[in-house]
């Protein structure tokens, strides 16, 4: 996402943030339309497992999002192996 920039979140963001998931705020440009951002946002979703949790539209156009993905289990050789 070459137009999107990772930055703070929102403070009320913050206050629902469960340690079960990844979270990765992103800011769109104003330049961004809704459809491009909508296609770019669902190729997330689609090959890095990234869902939408919020999106704050502000004055000037630009977007705040919220993405979220299940934390993945670390492989551990020592343990993930069977019959050890």
């Amino acid at each position: 996402m070459s137009t999107a920039h990772r930055g703070r979140m929102p403070a009320s963001w913050e206050v629902d943030l469960s340690d079960d998931y990844e979270w990765i705020p992103l800011r769109l440009a104003p330049e961004v339309t809704r459809i491009s951002a909508s296609i770019r946002l669902s190729i997330e979703a689609e090959y890095r497992g990234w869902e939408l949790t919020r999106v704050r539209l502000y004055t000037d156009g630009s977007r705040r999002v919220l993405l979220r993905r299940k934390k993945s289990r670390i492989y551990n050789p020592t343990v993930d192996q069977p019959g050890q």
